[in-house]
Order: C-alpha cells, then sequence, then structure tokens
C-alpha cells in the first residue's frame, strides 16, 4: 500500500474526489478559507462610549437599549458593550441629577465659564483690582490670581493694562523693556500724587510668555506692589480723576509737569558735561514759568487761593536760581545756583499749599540708592 503525498497548497483534504480548485475569499487563506467574522454593533459601542465618560448620559441609555434590540434581531455581537454602556449611562444620570439639584453642576458650569473668561488668571484683571499671587509673590512665574477687595491685604494693585499688536512673540526680553517703559510712564495716570504712594510700594507687571502667547495672550498688566514680598498692600493707591476734585486735579498737573522735568537731569555731572547740564537747567526755568503761570490762572477757592499764590510766587523765585545756573560760565557757579534753585523745590510753601487741598503732606526722600524689586528683569511673567 503506498502513501500519499501529503496535501499540497493546492490539494483539498479529505475523502472527497479532488475537484478544481477555488481561490480564496477575501477573508480566507487556502482552499476553502475562514468563515467572516459576526460584526460588532455599532450603537453598542457608541452607548459604551458615552456611558464610560457619563457625557450625556440619557443619549448613552437610550443607545443601550437600541444596541440590545438590534443584536437580538440582527444576531451580531456586543451585547455585553450595550448592557454596560446602559447601566454605565445611567449611573452617570442619577449622579447629574443629584449635582444638579445641590448646586454641584452649576458651580462646574461657572468655573467653565469663568476659565473661557480668564477669571483666576492674569487675563481676568483690570484697572483699578486688587488681587493675591497664586505663589504669594509678584516675582518669578504666575500662573493664577485671585482678585480681592483693596480694603483687604493684598499683593498687587492694576493701575494700567497694555494691549501689544498681534504677530509672532516678540520674546521675552522686548516684552520686558515694553513693560519696563510703559508701566513706570502709566503709573502717574492711576496715582497722580506720588506724595501719595507709600516709599515701600514699587512697580511691578505681568507679561506674555512664549506659551501663553500662543493661546492669544497679548497684555501687559501693571502692577503696584510692596518691595518685601512676605508684606501686603492694604487699601487702594488710586488717586485721579474719579477720586480727586477739579483743584487737587491742577495742582498734581503742575507739580507733575515740574517732577518729570527734574527727572531728567543729566546722568553726567556738570564737571563732566557742563553744557547738557546747562541745558537742562534751561528747561526747568522754563517750565517753572509755565506752571507758576497755570497756578495762577486756574480759580482756587476759599483758603487754596492764597496757599497756592504763595507757592506760585516761591517758584517765580526759583526760577532766577535756574536762569543763572543756566548762563554759568563754570561749573562752581554754575552749582552755586542749582543748589539755591532746588532749595525751592518740595519747600514750607508746597508742604502748605498741598495741606490746603488735602493733598499727602510728608516729602518723598527720593533716595537715589533705593533698589526696588519690582521694575526691573524680575518682574512676574505670566504663563498660563
Amino acid at each position: 500500500m503506498s502513501i500519499p503525498p501529503p496535501p499540497g497548497p493546492h490539494q483539498p483534504q479529505g475523502p472527497y474526489p479532488p475537484g478544481p480548485f477555488t481561490p480564496p475569499g477575501p477573508w480566507g487563506y487556502g482552499y476553502g478559507g475562514y468563515a467572516q467574522p459576526v460584526p460588532v454593533n455599532g450603537v453598542a459601542i457608541a452607548a459604551l462610549v458615552l456611558g464610560i465618560l457619563c457625557f450625556l448620559p440619557a443619549v448613552g441609555l437610550v443607545l443601550g437599549l437600541i444596541a440590545l434590540a438590534q443584536i437580538k434581531r440582527k444576531g451580531e455581537r456586543g451585547k455585553g458593550m450595550a448592557i454596560a454602556g446602559a447601566v454605565l449611562s445611567t449611573v452617570g444620570l442619577v449622579l447629574w441629577t443629584v449635582s444638579l439639584s445641590t448646586g454641584v453642576a452649576s458651580d462646574v458650569v461657572d468655573g467653565l465659564k469663568d476659565a473661557a473668561r480668564g477669571e483666576g488668571t492674569a487675563y481676568a484683571l483690570a484697572k483699578g483690582d486688587c488681587f493675591d499671587s497664586g505663589t504669594g509673590s509678584l516675582q518669578g512665574d504666575a500662573y493664577d490670581v485671585d482678585e480681592v477687595p483693596c480694603s483687604r491685604a493684598h499683593h498687587g494693585e492694576v493701575f494700567a493694562v497694555v494691549t501689544l499688536p498681534s504677530g509672532s512673540f516678540p520674546g521675552d526680553d522686548e516684552v520686558t523693556d515694553l513693560a519696563d517703559d510703559k508701566c513706570y510712564a502709566l503709573q502717574e495716570d492711576y496715582a497722580m500724587d506720588a506724595w501719595a504712594v507709600p516709599e515701600n510700594v514699587d512697580v511691578y507687571y505681568l507679561v506674555p510668555s512664549e506659551d501663553s502667547w500662543t493661546f492669544g495672550d497679548r497684555e501687559i498688566t501693571c502692577v503696584f506692589g510692596d518691595i518685601d514680598e512676605k508684606k501686603s498692600l492694604t487699601g487702594s493707591l488710586r488717586n485721579d480723576a474719579t477720586t480727586l476734585d477739579a483743584d487737587q486735579i491742577a495742582f498734581l498737573k503742575s507739580a507733575n509737569a515740574l517732577d518729570r522735568v527734574l527727572y531728567e537731569e543729566p546722568v553726567d555731572y556738570a564737571e563732566d558735561d557742563l553744557p547738557a547740564n546747562r541745558a537742562w537747567a534751561a528747561d526747568v526755568d522754563k517750565v517753572l514759568g509755565e506752571q507758576a503761570e497755570a497756578l495762577r490762572g486756574h480759580a482756587w477757592t476759599g483758603a487754596d487761593e492764597k496757599a497756592v499764590a504763595d507757592l506760585a510766587a516761591d517758584m517765580e523765585a526759583a526760577r532766577k536760581e535756574w536762569a543763572k545756573a543756566a548762563a554759568a560760565k563754570n561749573v562752581d557757579a554754575y552749582y552755586v545756583h542749582y543748589d539755591a534753585g532746588y532749595e525751592f523745590v518740595d519747600g514750607d510753601t508746597t508742604v502748605t499749599a498741598r495741606k490746603a487741598l488735602g493733598l499727602a503732606t510728608t516729602v518723598p526722600s527720593y533716595d537715589e540708592d533705593y533698589e526696588g524689586g519690582g521694575g526691573g528683569g524680575d518682574a512676574g511673567n505670566l504663563d498660563v
């Protein structure tokens, strides 16, 4: 007896006689192929997904019941998924009902709305807002903030918000430089009376980071904060047209105009650059004349008028000294008139006028060696 060779790839097995080869179907391999698997019901899959996510639980429950009916009628697979989806959706529906009755869902929705508006982040801060830093400091990265009443202790008070133009991120250094320029220039608009700003307060700012820029952050938020991050501010520093009367505003406009020209004193001393210092002295002389005239031209009320008139007279006397400093032939003569001119700056008549107008009367120290913790490169970066 002979042993037949094993069936080859084109030889059917079995006792039946060999016949012509039939190519395999789309699911087959070999001669006859494997049977096509029974498909899984798609509705059952959807029900399970919605049940797991607890998203639209009522829809998930309905889809689970529909899937069970289709599976029974069509003989499809997925009964377990349909049942699991229906059960999970039922649990989710119960939880949503409880949440709505207790206000939990409402809190979640409100939280989503707040996030969309940027509430809880530096995006939400506006001029006049006071806030606590999430990190307890106004330096480094700031991921979130909590707005609080200005009457309470707080880390910072927003005095300006500057919107940068759209486009690619300009870089950390350029954004910081812009913040430094803009914020220091705008502080006077919010706090017109510099004498009312405590000496422990400096300028800080929240700026966009490269990451927050991609989410649409274009705001520089200028902030007043304590130079000692362990301390906090209490009360608002705002004194502008919203809090001052017409007489106070008129006085502060003149005072601030004089301060601005005094702050422009040349970096080089007169012995190093006498011409530049003489030119600056001439500018001081000019501004003193303009502001004395402005004070005399305003319609003051009551005791304010005499106090301001005395101040204007002192400003005219100061002009003479600054004019002589501008015409000085040598450094020694320059400093003689320079010192005499400064004797009138923030003198007794200034304090008296301020008192009559109800403004701050403590003369700032103007300590040039003072090193604050804000303004420079240590200002906080907004990183959302």
